[in-house]
């Protein structure tokens, strides 16, 4: 079984204008970076409240 990297960083980009996360680099949206997997998995929960679609 292959085994996941957990210790980061992690890494969404965001599309305000759009409400769209992409969890790959996309031409012009904004790149967020985080250092723990807490804070990162607490800022894809606010954005799924927000009714940002994922792709």
């Amino acid at each position: 079984m292959e085994k996941t990297d957990l210790s980061g960083p992690w890494r969404i980009w965001v599309s305000p204008e759009r409400k769209i996360v992409s969890f790959h680099q996309e031409a012009g949206f904004q790149k967020l970076e985080f250092r723990t997997r807490e804070l990162f998995l607490r800022c894809v929960d606010r954005y799924a409240g927000e009714q940002y679609r994922y792709q």
